[in-house]
């Protein structure tokens, strides 16, 4: 009998936000996994970097039209990636605090951060159960606090696609640093 491997649908909180990434702009994928995200990017027309440790998950995006997979375990090894490099990163179950700051520094002005994972009180549902792997309330406010523009940000359980506690945010990197509106305009 012939089982067929049903990839998982994207969020709906990539999809509401994949709008607002420059037209052809270039995105991380980061901790990509079977890759639903970087094939939905590639298929809006945005070239996608899907990076994951994960040899096989790296391997199935080959040939995919508007997709470069990077094998890399970012936890083990240097951050590979430019400051400024990318107008989006993607990110959604997956937390690891080290690479926020670099993270953050691969975006370019005007780059857009889309991110969602598990948040605490999530361990009382299923895994992640870790505190570790759990954003703390507000914990991507926090990352963005200063830096980034939040466009929306939501926190608490959700129930599909299964019961979770999760956190997700859409910011924008910030033109300058200097973000002074001209009187005329």
């Amino acid at each position: 009998m012939l089982t067929r491997h049903v990839q998982p649908e994207p969020s709906a909180w990539v999809r509401r936000f994949a709008g607002l990434i420059a037209p052809g702009g270039t995105v991380l994928d980061l901790a990509c996994g079977q890759g639903r995200h970087a094939r939905l990017l590639a298929s809006l027309g945005y070239r996608v970097e899907a990076v994951d440790r994960d040899e096989a998950c790296v391997a199935a995006l080959a040939g995919v039209h508007g997709v470069t997979g990077r094998c890399a375990d970012l936890e083990a090894s240097e951050w590979p990636y430019a400051a400024g490099r990318f107008d989006a990163v993607v990110v959604t179950n997956y937390l690891y605090r080290p690479l926020v700051d670099p993270m953050l520094a691969a975006l370019r002005p005007g780059g857009v951060l889309i991110y969602e994972t598990f948040a605490l009180g999530n361990e009382k549902l299923g895994r992640p159960s870790n505190p570790e792997f759990l954003l703390r309330p507000h914990e991507l406010l926090h990352w963005v606090e200063g830096r980034l523009q939040v466009i929306a940000f939501e926190q608490g359980r959700v129930e599909r696609p299964k019961p979770a506690v999760i956190q997700r945010i859409c910011a924008i990197q910030r033109a300058t640093q200097d973000c002074r509106l001209d009187p005329g305009s």
